[in-house]
């Protein structure tokens, strides 16, 4: 099965960027690091989440993410899925931070179930047919709004969503020119998809 081994986020100081991961979200893995001055503006594209056991949690990821130098985009609330926020590091990265839980169950911990990277795109149906080109397998998929793919144990887990409404989630506009920031790790080889995002044949070494 298709592996996607970590992300490698571009930041014009890659150093403060590991630092801020490490304090925001004890992240010490899935995410490395690389230098870029390219130019980028508003939203790049894409968003990263953190999946979790249960509102507590939330809560101190976002806290410890904010006392780091996040940007609020959305507080932490109650909704019909469960509970969630979402917050933009200083890089520009965003972060959504979520439970499908609704009160806590037990002790607050650190610790996150799944990291998904979410791609948002001008059209579901035609990137989704490119990526299964590439031998990734349909997990989930709800039409021309969403698709999640199937990839077993990977660290990383993969998901298309609309770029307009993956904004709208994020709570910011859609609008964003220049680079994404982004180059994603796995064993599909090295590519850009149809929305610019780039792939490379393995994970890069961490700062």
């Amino acid at each position: 099965m298709t592996s996607i081994d970590s992300v490698t986020l571009e930041a014009a100081d890659p150093a403060a960027a590991r630092s801020f991961y490490t304090a925001a979200f004890d992240l010490d893995s899935h995410v490395s690091f690389d230098t870029s001055d390219a130019p980028t503006t508003g939203f790049r594209g894409f968003t990263l989440s953190l999946t979790v056991s249960q509102p507590g949690t939330v809560d101190s990821l976002i806290g410890t993410a904010l006392e780091a130098g996040a940007t609020p985009l959305k507080p932490p609330a109650k909704s019909l899925w469960g509970y969630g926020g979402v917050v933009r590091s200083p890089d520009g990265s965003i972060w959504n931070i979520a439970t499908t839980s609704k009160k806590d169950t037990g002790p607050v911990t650190r610790e996150f179930d799944s990291f998904v990277l979410l791609l948002g795109v001008a059209d579901v149906a035609a990137s989704k047919r490119f990526y299964l080109e590439r031998g990734l397998t349909v997990g989930k998929s709800f039409g021309r709004m969403y698709v999640e793919f199937d990839t077993g144990e990977s660290p990383v887990k993969l998901a298309l969503y609309r770029r307009r409404a993956l904004a709208k989630t994020a709570g910011v506009p859609a609008d964003g020119t220049g680079s994404h920031r982004l180059v994603i790790g796995g064993d599909l080889g090295e590519f850009t998809d149809p929305d610019g995002f780039a792939w490379q044949a393995a994970a890069r070494t961490s700062l």
